[in-house]
Formats: C-alpha cells, sequence, structure tokens
C-alpha cells in the first residue's frame, strides 16, 4: 500500500480555487529569469518563489514527482523524460499551492519507478512517452503502485506513432486493461474547474505559429493532431489510475507561463492549470 497518508491531503484538497482570483496574478509575476530546464542536476527555482510548510503538515503535502525513463536511443542520462523540467514542475507547484488548500512541497522531485520511494508520493507524472521503453522490473512497479491507489499522469505527446508506442509499454503493466476514452462529463474534467470541452494546449512555438488561424496543435506526419484525446485506465473499483493526455501539451501551458502574455493568458490560466488542478484533486481524492 502506499505509506502516503492520503485522508490528510483529502482535507487540503477541498476546491479554494476561483479563476478570477487566479486570472488577478500578474502572469509576468515569474517572467524574464533565465531558464535551465535542461539542467537536470539544478537547484536554481528560476524567479519561482519559495515557501515555508507547516511542520505539522510537513509528511503530508503535495508533492509534484517526475518519472525519469529509457527512451528508445537515449537511455536516462537525458532524452524526452526531462522535457519542461524544471520550470513547469516548479511552477505547477507553485500555482497549485496559490489556488487551493492544498499544502504543496516546493521542490519538485524525479524519481525512477523502481525506487522504493515511489510508494511515499500518490501522484506521478510522465512527459513525452513517444519512445518510452519500460523494463520488465518498471512495469511490475508501476503495476503495484496504481493498484495499491497511485496516480500517473502521462503528458505531451502527438500522434499514432507516439500513441502506439506508449500503448504498447503501458499494456505490459496492464496488459488486461485496455485505455478508454474519458467522457467530458466525467468529474475529473469538472471537480474544481468546470470545463465546457476537452481543452488542447499546443507548445508555445506551435501557438505562435498558428496565432489568428485557430490551428493549436502541433502536427505529425502518421495522422490527424487536431483533436485532443483523453484516455484512462481505471481499476476494478472504476478509480483512473492512469490518466492519458494525448495530442495535448499541458507541461508546456505550465513551464512556459513567464515568456509570452497572449500565450499564459489563452492557454495557461484558461487550460494548462484549471485540467492540472482538476488532475491532482481527482487524484488525492479517490
Amino acid at each position: 500500500m502506499l505509506t502516503f497518508r492520503k485522508s490528510h491531503l483529502i482535507a487540503f484538497a477541498t476546491t479554494l480555487a476561483l479563476m478570477l482570483g487566479f486570472i488577478a496574478i500578474n502572469p509576468f509575476a515569474l517572467a524574464q529569469r533565465y531558464r535551465s530546464s535542461r539542467y537536470m542536476d539544478s537547484t536554481e527555482r528560476n524567479g519561482v518563489p519559495t515557501w515555508e510548510l507547516d511542520p505539522r503538515f510537513v509528511h503530508d503535502t503535495f508533492t509534484f514527482v517526475r518519472i525519469r525513463y529509457d527512451s528508445h536511443g537515449y537511455g536516462r542520462s537525458g532524452g524526452n523524460w526531462a522535457t519542461d523540467w524544471r520550470d513547469a514542475d516548479l511552477n505547477f507547484s507553485l500555482r497549485l499551492q496559490q489556488l487551493t488548500s492544498m499544502k504543496v512541497n516546493p521542490e519538485p522531485i524525479i524519481l525512477e519507478l523502481t525506487d522504493p520511494r515511489l510508494f511515499d508520493y500518490p501522484f506521478i507524472y510522465i512527459i513525452e512517452p513517444g519512445s518510452l521503453s519500460f523494463s520488465p522490473d518498471e512495469a511490475k512497479a508501476l503495476r503495484r503502485y496504481c493498484l495499491n491507489g497511485g496516480f500517473l499522469m502521462v503528458d505531451d505527446f502527438w500522434g499514432q506513432a507516439e500513441y502506439d508506442n506508449f500503448r504498447n509499454e503501458i499494456l505490459q503493466v496492464f496488459p488486461e486493461r485496455e485505455p478508454q476514452e474519458v467522457p467530458l462529463e466525467h468529474e475529473i474534467f469538472h471537480c474544481v474547474y468546470d470545463l465546457k470541452e476537452k481543452p488542447q494546449l499546443p507548445s508555445i512555438h506551435a501557438a505562435e505559429q498558428g496565432r489568428g488561424s485557430g490551428v493549436i496543435w502541433e502536427p505529425r506526419w502518421d495522422s490527424d493532431t487536431s483533436i485532443p484525446y483523453y484516455k484512462a485506465i481505471y481499476d476494478d473499483a472504476g478509480r483512473i489510475m492512469v490518466f492519458i493526455c494525448h495530442n495535448t501539451d499541458l507541461g508546456d501551458g505550465w513551464e512556459r507561463e513567464g515568456e509570452n502574455k497572449w500565450y499564459f493568458e489563452e492557454f495557461s490560466v484558461k487550460k494548462a492549470y484549471p485540467l492540472g488542478i482538476n488532475i491532482v484533486t481527482y487524484a488525492m481524492t479517490h
């Protein structure tokens, strides 16, 4: 079982988020800082403010956990697992702390699936799994983690070829559980922010190139990527264990908030943070 005391977080996660309050945040409060996102050992916060944790609850705070994995041909020294690190994780942790009553660790961490500390954290994040490769030990650990109450969010991959690779890998974890499209009516789209559509987020570069044309997706040679898909793998009780965000890029909406006012207001405020907060709230309360 997860050693994290999830019941404590449920009390904190009872939704104090209000979009009007969020829009009032200065979009350039974190702007113009040096981005060191490709330096994996960096402890630099790049201008993101820190905060103190209540010592009574220091072991019961939410920590954003990014998973390090093998990419075909790249190993673990770089590769796709590190995309948007470290700014996305820092910014999302900050906004989760500001916009909800959840108590959040200001320091996100990186773990591997075989790390025994995995079971101390109820939420983990995998980005760009289009070339991801699980070892048998990792697949076994991830299965145990999810079936014992853990939650995996998968983000930022586009097109059929990248999806097929991820599907093949996740079926090593759950060979009996095919990912299913999550309907817009599901509570994960409404539990804090009431989303009216399944949001699609392009990278900041794709958004700028398509600005004014309505093209907000990243093209791939193998398929149409204009429609976002949100799929899930459920446990036997109907709880989402794995939430898959395909043909969309929430991580860039978190990472790039201090770089472009238009992108921040159109994609970070309206899409990336609301859905991200919904996902974490769902994970912490189920």
